[in-house]
């Protein structure tokens, strides 16, 4: 008899978590009367035009960084205790970075909302949402918030979330950021028509990082869409040699958010 026991999903564990929570949400306040809170409208083309590299000139002729506001990973646990996101996104932003992210999702990452709504109160450029968006719900709270992008991650969603997601996304004039992880996740996200996608080099079901997934995968990028690297970026020469592979945008997080200054780190990586 075997004693082999099956690996956990955490994604699959992560978006069952997620799902009962934005229920909770939805149900404390409908998205109409949510709607009526949003003051400003999503700069979604910003976003994408600053990783694509064709915005205002300037600090993006050394590689364009998204660099994360994180407190905590399901694999690292606490990755830093004195949490400051604003301050940590101001120290980004003079560093160079073209967008942040910020997590979100208060279960497996210790996010809050509030952590988005205080960067996008101390910085100019554009801001991603990064949880694992399932509804409509959390494309409005993300408008409401102050984001000018979401997560669309392709291994939580049906196809028809994925791409009716991307189209409710569109319509509140924010950008996504579709991520995969292998070829046919990949296939899923072109024919949804996603404009920007990130390839994560972590598998998000057991948290093992495979660097070759990013060179692997990058060649099935099609012309005119932006590709973004993440996860395991560590150094200058790691940024140099995606570029190379044909990478327009890099995600950066526990790289950076571990240094005692996030900041000089960001400076260190970049090559500025």
């Amino acid at each position: 008899m075997s004693t082999a026991t099956a690996t956990p999903d955490l994604l699959a564990a992560i978006v069952a978590a997620t799902r009962r929570i934005v229920a909770v949400r939805e149900q404390a306040r409908s998205i109409s009367v949510l709607a009526r809170g949003q003051s400003r409208d999503p700069r979604g083309t910003e976003f994408e035009q600053a990783l694509a590299g064709t915005g205002a000139p300037g600090v993006r002729a050394l590689a364009r960084v998204i660099a994360e506001c994180k407190r905590r990973s399901p694999s690292k646990g606490i990755l830093r205790e004195k949490y400051e996101p604003a301050q940590h996104a101001r120290a980004y932003e003079q560093a160079g970075a073209v967008a942040i992210s910020v997590l979100t999702e208060p279960a497996f990452f210790d996010g809050h909302p509030d952590h988005l709504r205080d960067v996008r109160a101390a910085v100019a450029i554009p801001v991603l949402r990064k949880d694992f968006v399932i509804s409509e719900y959390q494309l409005v709270e993300a408008a409401v918030l102050g984001a000018d992008a979401v997560l669309l991650i392709v291994g939580a969603l049906e196809q028809r979330e994925l791409t009716e997601l991307l189209g409710a996304a569109d319509r509140l004039g924010l950008a996504a950021l579709v991520e995969v992880h292998d070829p046919g996740e990949m296939e899923r996200a072109v024919e949804a028509g996603a404009r920007v996608i990130g390839v994560n080099s972590r598998n998000l079901r057991t948290l093992t990082v495979d660097l070759h997934v990013l060179d692997r995968i990058i060649g099935d990028v099609p012309d005119g869409v932006t590709a973004v690297a993440e996860s395991g970026i560590r150094t200058p020469e790691d940024l140099a040699r995606l570029t190379a592979a044909g990478y327009d945008a890099f995600l950066v997080g526990e790289r950076l958010i571990t240094e005692p200054d996030p900041g000089a780190a960001l400076r260190a990586l970049r090559g500025a």
